[in-house]
């Protein structure tokens, strides 16, 4: 099997949406620079032509209200972000148009369209470039909200994205295009079928994550097993629709949770799994009470000392999760 990065994966997707389906196309700012996003638009203009890979004047809402438009009309448009705190111009085409069309129209259309949103943290970014509003765009209905933690995921989520009849929000981390992982050729899955996933069973406690805090999950194992904890590690995949079932028969098994979540807490994904862990687990089953750590609730400092101290880390999660046995109801 061929060998692929996260951002490479994200590649050979484009390749394959582009290469069997023309109606296909790909929108936004910078497209056409050679080393644009991490590499994982790579030469698409000149493999593809520069009618499919639009590069376009900085005005999102205008971009983004065309490729609805476009979507309407049996293109499946691919609209990039390249830092998804930009999105926030386009919220009228994302959320009042995209989102409430079918329902509005009786399912007679609905946009075909992937709007794929990049966090760009840490590197003394700022408030203004280190967002990640997952759980924002999660709150509406008729948004799907797709974020791959794995290389494999980033690249067959994106094309479940673009496949599907419904406005996709694809959400990618450059803080996981470094990570590797051998692939089979690139297949079609019905973005419907897509639920969350089992990464490690365990019997100890369940951990909950999506896109880059599934990853860091995923670091801590070996040292939770040192100190006798067996996790259970779930990676959401898709925050909108939210599927709860793992989770809860998860949280039966081992009696407690923790959630580590990119994002604020207030409002947030984290808030949600909590809540919907209390609501379907009944008391007898939870040894603790159910815990999370997300950033804390100020927007991200631009001073790389206080960068350190505002996103989770190894330390911290650790932290957290060992305060979880320590307090038992």
């Amino acid at each position: 099997m061929k060998k692929f990065t996260y951002s490479t994966a994200i590649l050979d997707a484009y390749n394959f949406l582009l290469k069997n389906y023309p109606e296909v196309f790909v929108i936004g700012q910078g497209l056409w620079s050679p080393w644009y996003v991490g590499n994982t638009m790579k030469d698409l203009d000149k493999n593809f032509g520069k009618k499919r890979i639009i590069d376009t004047p900085v005005s999102e809402a205008a971009v983004t209200g065309a490729a609805v438009g476009a979507s309407l009309n049996e293109m499946k448009p691919i609209v990039v972000h390249p830092r998804m705190d930009f999105m926030m111009y386009a919220m009228d085409p994302i959320i009042n148009q995209a989102a409430k069309w079918s329902y509005m129209f009786g399912g007679q259309s609905s946009p075909s369209i992937t709007i794929r949103g990049i966090i760009n943290r840490g590197g003394e970014q700022g408030a203004q470039h280190s967002q990640a509003l997952h759980s924002l765009f999660a709150h509406i209905p008729g948004l799907k909200v797709v974020l791959p933690s794995s290389v494999a995921d980033a690249r067959d989520l994106l094309i479940a994205s673009v496949l599907a009849d419904q406005p996709v929000i694809y959400i990618d981390d450059r803080w996981l295009y470094d990570q590797e992982d051998q692939l089979p050729e690139a297949k079609e899955i019905n973005l419907e079928s897509i639920n969350p996933c089992i990464l490690r069973e365990g019997n100890s406690i369940t951990l909950v994550g999506c896109s880059y805090s599934t990853f860091l999950l995923k670091q801590i194992t070996k040292k939770l097993i040192k100190n006798k904890i067996n996790p259970e590690i779930i990676d959401m995949r898709i925050i909108n629709p939210f599927h709860s079932e793992l989770i809860t028969n998860s949280v039966k098994k081992t009696g407690r949770l923790f959630v580590l979540d990119g994002g604020w807490g207030p409002c947030g994904i984290s808030s949600e799994i909590i809540s919907s862990a209390v609501e379907n687990v009944e008391p007898k089953f939870f040894k603790s009470k159910p815990a999370r750590l997300t950033l804390p609730f100020t927007p991200a400092p631009t001073s790389k000392v206080l960068e350190k101290e505002y996103y989770p880390n190894e330390k911290k999660i650790l932290n957290k999760i060992f305060k979880i046995f320590e307090n038992n109801l």
